[in-house]
């Protein structure tokens, strides 16, 4: 239907087609109408509602809303009350609980569950990792910003930790490294989101995205190490990129290699060796490496894969703190052999108190690794970020 050229223009929705006289009668009503407005209003101010005078207000009236026609809510209000109509106790089971709020329920092996219970509550809510960059910390060079120790003895190993309780007098500890993220988006995704916050993650350097896939980790709670690539014994037919650390290079070239793998994000608390089983062998190629390290506050985490490695000798001589992996979880990559690797390892920790592990960020380790820690602090033990395991050194 055409719209008529005056239909904007019609005031208060009149007709074109009525009269003068139709118009002037409706004008007439409004004007009583707002006459009689002005003498109510007048009236309430003089009845005392003064403290109003000059400010806009409302009066609305509040009353109870009618009864919810229980047959029109499907029964779901039925189904809250007994049967003579009294509202029924709502109760649910520490399962139906866990299920429907996604925390974990601790309990003792064997016991039912108890009127109080013990929730472990999700990263989401609970630890929380200091900023990064932290200004203190950080030192311009042609690669981008270095970790550094602040001025006021600050180290980025401490400030970018994941905060960790104080460990429980007789309850053994569990630290696990996850390495081999930052190089496929899902993949580190699934690792960030799958995996409990304290377990700590190594990223490559070579990712496209690792600030963001970094920044993304510990948001969630993980703190995390650059997993740099060093010399094995096979580096001929296993190279692992072009900024591999080799013994043949030189310390200034290697030292090179480890500022622009450091440079690559902020937030690492320290290194992992990938590969470097020639590396981490030799100490005059290791030495100046660990000592950059130790120099600028961080630690180093050897993932256990070589046994000819020095980096626990070496590294306390230099004043660098180094925590060496007791298991790595799936050097066979093998369900089976992952569940047994982790048996090893929380008997290791029953034995000693503490005992740490490295794994690959590979679809089944993540399986196996996310359905193991579901069920670990029911069983006695606590899982701890790995620098939660290594001491502070003093400063020089």
């Amino acid at each position: 239907m055409l719209t008529e050229p005056d239909d904007l223009h019609k005031p208060l929705g009149l007709s074109a087609n009525r009269g003068r006289a139709g118009l002037a009668a409706r004008l007439r009503a409004l004007g009583g109408a707002a006459l009689i407005g002005v003498g109510i209003a007048a009236l309430t101010f003089l009845a005392g509602e003064a403290e109003h005078a000059g400010e806009p207000f409302a009066t609305a009236s509040i009353e109870p809303a009618p009864p919810a026609d229980e047959g029109a809510a499907g029964g779901k209000d039925a189904a809250a009350r007994t049967d003579n109509g009294e509202p029924a106790t709502m109760r649910a089971t520490g399962a139906e609980v866990e299920a429907d709020s996604g925390v974990s329920v601790v309990r003792p092996d064997g016991a039912s569950t108890p009127d109080a219970m013990v929730i472990r509550i999700p990263d989401a809510l609970g630890a929380k990792l200091a900023a990064a960059p932290d200004p203190r910390l950080v030192e311009r060079s042609d690669f981008g910003p270095l970790p550094r120790i602040g001025p006021d003895g600050a180290r980025p190993a401490q400030v970018y930790a994941r905060p960790a309780p104080s460990p429980a007098k007789g309850r053994p500890r569990i630290a696990l490294i996850v390495g081999g993220l930052g190089l496929n988006e899902q993949t580190t995704s699934r690792a960030i989101t799958k995996l409990p916050g304290e377990i700590s993650l190594a990223f490559a350097p070579y990712g496209t995205n690792l600030k963001a896939q970094a920044a993304k980790a510990r948001e969630a709670g993980h703190e995390i190490f650059l997993q740099m690539p060093m010399e094995s014994f096979d580096y001929a037919q296993n190279n692992p990129g072009p900024q591999t650390l080799t013994v043949d290079a030189g310390a200034a070239r290697n030292l090179e290699h480890l500022h622009w793998g450091l440079a690559r994000a902020p937030g690492f608390v320290g290194i992992e060796n990938f590969l470097g089983g020639r590396f981490t062998a030799d100490e005059a190629a290791l030495s100046p490496v660990l000592k950059d390290l130790a120099d600028r506050g961080l630690i180093f985490i050897d993932d256990g894969s070589s046994a000819r490695s020095i980096t626990s000798i070496v590294g306390p001589s230099l004043n660098l703190p180094v925590r060496r992996a007791d298991i790595v979880l799936d050097a066979l990559p093998d369900g089976a052999k992952i569940d047994e690797a982790l048996q090893r390892l929380e008997t290791l920790a029953r034995e000693t108190g503490l005992a740490t592990a490295s794994g690959s960020a590979l679809p089944i380790t993540l399986e196996h690794l996310s359905r193991w820690t579901d069920g670990l602090a029911g069983r006695g033990i606590d899982l701890v970020p790995v620098t939660a395991t290594v001491k502070p050194k003093a400063r020089g």
